[in-house]
């Protein structure tokens, strides 16, 4: 587990890690920004997902997750990579023609989330 250096964590924090037999790495000193893709993937779930879902055990957490990570690299749009989900490598072809398509709505973690697609 990486954590960083706040003095909060005590020394019981840590050894509930290490009796689940987990190294607890620390972050450099004064390195804010060293975590920062994780905190912003983080961020993305709880925007996206956990604030609108109320998870009852740990079961519930596992099957939301493992479903929004189907979401988040198979459908998501990222910026970063002009609007394609992670897992594809190139630009779907566009509608450039005047005909009508139907589109398909797909709903995700029970409607918190739609995918949008135009039917063949």
């Amino acid at each position: 587990m990486l954590r960083d250096r706040d003095s909060k964590y005590t020394g019981s924090f840590d050894s509930v890690f290490e009796a689940e037999e987990m190294q607890v790495l620390l972050s450099a000193p004064r390195a804010p920004r060293m975590n920062a893709h994780f905190e912003r993937v983080i961020g993305t779930i709880r925007r996206e997902v956990l604030d609108h879902i109320l998870m009852t055990n740990e079961a519930h957490a596992r099957q939301v997750l493992a479903e929004y990570q189907e979401h988040y690299n198979c459908h998501r749009p990222h910026r970063s990579r002009d609007q394609r989900p992670l897992e594809v490598q190139e630009q779907p072809a566009g509608l450039h023609d005047r005909v009508p398509h139907k589109l398909l709505r797909t709903r995700v973690l029970g409607g918190v989330i739609n995918e949008y697609r135009y039917a063949a």
